[in-house]
Order: C-alpha cells, then structure tokens, then sequence
C-alpha cells in the first residue's frame, strides 16, 4: 500500500468524490519525476487527504483509479474484483444459459476496473487489456478468473496486442492458461465460430446481443440487408427467425468468409443468403428499393472529440442513403459505437437524416449496450453503444 504520491491541486477532488475514475493532467499539482507508464500511485488532495490508488500514465489522463479505498492490490483484490463481476453475469442469468454461453464479464469502468475488458466464450477467457498498468496484473488476474470459475474455465487467451501501445513491446496474443476445447458458441440457439486471435475486439460482437435477438423478431418473411456484418451475427439470427432472404455486406473479405462459415453452422436456416465485399458507404448508394429491414452497423466514425465532426457527417450521409432507399413500412436498425458521439447528438443526426431524406420516420425502440456491459452511473463514459430502430414510411 505504500505507493508513490500524486497530489491534486485544490478544488480538483471533487471529480474523485464523485467516484469519476479519471484524473486528468491538468489537475495534477506535483508528483515524483521518476514515474513510469503502468506503476501503481495513490492519489492525494492538496489537504493530504487519500482519494485512492491507479494506474498512472503519459498524456491528457494520467491516473486510472482501480480502487477509492486504502488496500492492497495484491491477489485477493483481483480475486474479489473478477467475483464481483460474476456475481452481475449470474444475477443476468448468463453463467448458466444452455441458449447463450457468450458474454462479457468485465466492462472497464463498469465494473470498477479501468482499462480491462474480459469475455467469456463458452469455457473460454478472452482479456484485452487496453493500458499498461492492467496489463502488468495479467497473471493476477487470469488466476482470479480461474478461481470463478474452476473447471468450467478451459482457458484464458490474452488479446492485448492491438490495445497496447505498440512501443512498449509487450509479449501479449498468447494463452495465459490452459487452451479452449471449441471455438463455437450459442447465442439465442444459434451457433458462431469465434476467432480469437485475429478476429476483432475480442471475438465477437457480444454488445449486439440483445439488439440481435430485437432485429430477429422483425425478420420473419422479410428481406433484409445488414451492412458492415462482421462474422455474420445479424444475419444469422435474422435467418434463424424465418427471414425470406438476407444479404450481408462488410469491406473485409476475412469478415464474409466469417459469415459464411457461421450461416453454414446453422443447418435450420431456410431463407436465401448472399454476402458481398464491398465499402458499405459506396454500396449503400446502389442498392434497389427492396428491402424491408436495414441494418448499419458501422465501426466507430470518432474515436476521439477531434474526429466527432466528421463522423457526424459520416453518420448523417449513410443514414440519409438508406432512408431513401428502405421500402415503404420497412425497419431501419441505425447505430453509433462512438464514445464521443453522445446519445442526443446521434439523435439529432438521425434526426437531419430524415429531414434530408423526406420520409416519414417513427422511432419504435431507443437501443444500448446489454445489462453484462454495465454503465457505471459515476463515469458516463462506460456508456458508448446507442441506436435507433425506425419506422419508416
């Protein structure tokens, strides 16, 4: 617990009251000179008193509180954190789920722990670390997730290497424990092969779960186009819930080998299926005016308040092209990833959408990330998935 000091100027405790994990470079009165990226720090007020203990870094957040308490982060801190976490999942219903065995069971901030990110994939334990200093915990806690789980757990796979910096050369992309006995998994009864360690995120898309199984409930009978499709997950579920045909578009070819291979693993589909590489934000101008259900998925337009502008544009334009183009009574799954873009700003810019569009538009559902990626109500930014289901007529 003797960590090295970092002292706040007055008045900049507040945040830190309010259990906001961040303490920002600008509100850092004076610290040792020597401090490395990743190493452990409590942080002080100007009156001496303790705030709490993180991970100190280079840039505009310099400390990401793991802890507001005064312990030890030793290995029955990470024990309780990774229990803590599992505890949410089985409230959920989700550890022991013969339908769904594919969930997320650390969300960064959500769960109290900045900077880390933990799916489960049926026996399987994928880690992301996205700074240095969890990741110099990699061992603790990969041995705290195997004391949750026991022999359920197969393996834990470290997946660090596109999250880290890639100056610090640190050794990540390999199996920490054990190894996993399949690479399939269930969601809502359908089946998907996940691809560890060159697949994105970590895997699969587990924040789209529950806007899947929605988007299904309107597929039945109905032709549907899911734009950047990744491994499939949208068209997958849609064709399992009696979707008549369903085309799937994403400018990866590694993406739509990944969707036919999924679509292959699920003998009940009836409907008719086609996939097509291609730049979705060009495709979406060509297309006919058949389709009775749209999905845009597109990865984050703005991953920093710099870009918000131009991701806004982005945004706007592609929701523009597919409002004109949807059938009249067709369903429109619009959504943003982009931390930067709040939900009221995305609003708006579907919002000029249809303005720019002139089609009658309705808003049927307001969509988030599932309850097993929780916002943390002190820290907003734990919130970051939002979309919109349309009706439009």
């Amino acid at each position: 617990m003797n960590y090295p000091k970092i002292v706040l100027k007055k008045g900049k405790e507040i945040s830190l009251f309010r259990k906001h994990h961040w303490v920002f470079s600008g509100a850092i009165a004076h610290m040792d000179s020597d401090l490395e990226a990743g190493q452990l720090v409590s942080v002080f007020s100007q009156k001496g008193d303790f705030l709490g203990t993180g991970h100190y870094a280079h840039g505009s957040i310099m400390v990401r509180l793991i802890t507001f308490d005064q312990e030890a982060i030793d290995q029955e801190f990470w024990n309780k954190r990774i229990q803590n976490a599992y505890q949410v999942r089985k409230a959920l219903g989700l550890t022991d789920n013969a339908e769904t065995n594919v969930y997320r069971l650390v969300h960064g901030e959500g769960d109290l722990l900045p900077g880390l990110i933990v799916d489960f994939y049926n026996g399987t334990a994928v880690i992301q670390a996205h700074h240095v200093g969890m990741h110099a915990h990699i061992q603790e806690i990969a041995s705290a997730i195997q004391s949750v789980y026991g022999e359920s757990l197969a393996g834990v796979f470290d997946k660090s290497s596109e999250t880290l910096p890639k100056n610090l050369d640190i050794a990540s992309n390999e199996w920490i424990l054990g190894a996993p006995k399949t690479d399939l998994v269930q969601e809502y009864g359908a089946t998907y092969k996940i691809d560890w360690e060159k697949g994105q995120k970590t895997g699969f898309f587990i924040d789209q779960r529950e806007n899947r199984k929605l988007l299904a409930s309107f597929s039945k009978g109905k032709k549907v186009l899911n734009t950047f499709c990744y491994s499939g997950g949208f068209s997958v579920l849609a064709l399992l819930d009696g979707a008549k045909e369903v085309h799937s578009v994403d400018i990866s070819p590694k993406a739509i080998e990944l969707t036919e291979e999924n679509i292959s693993l699920n003998p009940k589909i009836t409907g008719q299926h086609e996939s097509k590489v291609a730049d979705v934000v060009k495709y979406i101008r060509e297309i006919g005016d058949d389709y009775d259900v749209i999905v845009l998925d597109p990865p984050a337009f703005a991953k920093n308040l710099k870009a918000r502008h131009n991701a806004v544009q982005g945004y706007k334009r592609l929701n523009v092209e597919a409002l004109k183009k949807i059938k009249s009574g067709g369903i429109l799954f619009t959504f943003s990833c982009s931390q930067v873009v709040d939900k009221a700003l995305f609003r708006n810019t579907i919002t000029a959408a249809a303005l720019e569009s002139g089609r009658k538009v309705k808003i049927l559902h307001q969509l988030s990330q599932p309850a097993d990626h929780p916002i943390n109500i002190y820290h907003p930014e734990t919130e970051y998935l939002k979309g919109l289901v349309l009706y439009v007529d």
